[in-house]
């Protein structure tokens, strides 16, 4: 079953719930009050009755009396008046058997003054009354005539509102299942045309701030970060077959050559070394394509320690100088905070030393071996270190594929690299829970930002 129909039945059945709840507390109250009211009129007509049966030579207002009763009162259906002289000894089993009326009927009207009974459509009210005569029990009997007529036509009315009520709670409940679940089905139909050769596709949403709209939202966000992983991953599969097949098509080109005669040994010792420098480079990628694999899973593996994020970074200048001396690092220590603790973070040593000297001579190549700016600091939870250069930046059409292994820039033709420092760099910081921040002015420079939890727990 749909879950719009599901939602038309389910409004369908509160509307018809709400509407039987309401019709027979309508129902049952009017009853209630009938009777009650019913009950006051046989009590009115049993004294009305007494006074003038009972009062009758005593009285000379008893002819008046029973001139109105005749009048204004209309004979109730079975309608029938009893008077009993109520004496010491009287038991009335009799005039209850006579009457149909249990014994206590009798016994509560002696104690209490009056009482009520019914019994198959019969209403009978007892009075005591206090006559010329002597005391009398006086007792009024008949159908209640609200119940035989007015009632059948009550019940008739309810009926016919319920049914209606019904009609119009189908008609809504439709209309608004179709209503609320209109753009859901927009939604369904728009998502069904999706796929993997049209990823550009968006669904269509209003500027309001209902669920529907954060849905739609929410799905064109997904297939932003669908199309971008396609992206990616074409561009990883190109790149990476570029890079892994160029250092293999030289390697058997020059055995090819060195193969198609006989040379001398110079030739061939020529040959090695051209075919050894292009393995070499081959390798460096392999691994670099398997630290990168490693470093993208769950860093539980690493054994994380508390490490003095700036000790750290003066490590890695020290690093990054002797690999190339040209390179000139210069560290802002002008925020450091007084309390040393907030420099500290959980992690590995190593890695993060692998992650900062990637990001720093990185800054180092691209500005041409100028200086490059670091900075350090922290805040209450964060520790910042800060890398910005003076290089040829980045192009700002390409910066959302900088963390794709293989990609390098359009501008970095002229500068060795493979393409792996930024994307090893990124799932190093993301196993430390941290998160890395470029931005980047093509021929202005580029200021990369790692933000790193600070460790202030036990270890």
């Amino acid at each position: 079953m749909k879950t719009q129909t599901k939602t038309s039945l389910l409004l369908l059945s509160a509307f018809l719930v709400i509407v039987m709840i309401f019709s027979g507390f309508v129902y049952f109250s009017v009853a209630n009050y009938s009777y009650k009211d019913f009950y006051k009129l046989l009590e009115i007509r049993a004294f009305t009755t007494a006074r003038v049966e009972l009062h009758r030579g005593f009285d000379t207002e008893v002819t008046e009396i029973n001139a109105l009763h005749n009048e204004f009162f209309d004979k109730l259906p079975q309608e029938h008046d009893y008077f009993f002289p109520l004496t010491p000894a009287k038991t009335f089993e009799e005039e209850a058997k006579k009457l149909k009326l249990p014994i206590t009927f009798f016994e509560t009207i002696q104690k209490e003054g009056k009482t009520e009974y019914s019994d198959n459509g019969l209403f009978y009210v007892g009075i005591k009354y206090n006559s010329p005569k002597g005391e009398y029990i006086v007792v009024a009997s008949a159908e209640n005539y609200f119940e035989l007529h007015h009632f059948v036509y009550l019940r008739k009315t309810l009926f016919l509102a319920i049914a209606t009520a019904f009609l119009f709670s189908l008609f809504i409940s439709v209309y608004f299942s179709k209503y609320v679940f209109n753009p859901l089905t927009k939604i369904t139909e728009r998502v069904k045309q999706i796929s993997s050769e049209n990823l550009h596709l968006r669904l269509d949403f209003a500027n309001t701030h209902d669920e529907l709209n954060d849905l739609a939202k929410t799905f064109n966000d997904m297939l932003n970060r669908i199309e971008t992983s396609f992206e990616t991953q074409n561009n990883f599969i190109s790149n990476a077959s570029h890079e892994l097949r160029t250092p293999l098509t030289a390697i058997i080109g020059e055995a090819d050559v060195a193969l198609a005669k006989v040379r001398k040994p110079e030739e061939y010792i020529e040959t090695i070394r051209i075919i050894l420098v292009e393995a070499e480079k081959l390798e460096k990628k392999t691994q670099a394509l398997l630290f990168l694999a490693q470093t993208g899973f769950d860093g539980k593996i690493q054994k994380f320690d508390k490490v003095r994020v700036d000790q750290l970074l003066w490590d890695v200048k020290e690093t990054v100088e002797k690999i190339n001396p040209k390179s000139s690092i210069r560290i802002d220590m002008s925020l450091l905070p007084e309390n040393p603790s907030k420099l500290k973070v959980k992690g590995n040593e190593q890695l993060l030393h692998l992650a900062l000297s990637n990001i720093i001579s990185n800054a180092c190549k691209y500005s041409d071996y100028q200086t490059v700016n670091v900075s350090i600091g922290s805040s209450d939870k964060k520790v910042f270190i800060v890398v910005k250069d003076a290089g040829i930046g980045i192009p700002e059409n390409e910066l959302k594929y900088i963390y794709v292994p293989f990609f390098r820039a359009s501008n970095t033709k002229n500068y060795e690299g493979y393409g792996i420092g930024l994307p090893l760099t990124k799932n190093i910081i993301r196993m430390h829970e941290g998160e890395i921040l470029v931005s980047s002015i093509l021929n202005s420079g580029t200021t990369v930002q790692i933000n790193l939890p600070i460790g202030n727990y036990e270890l």
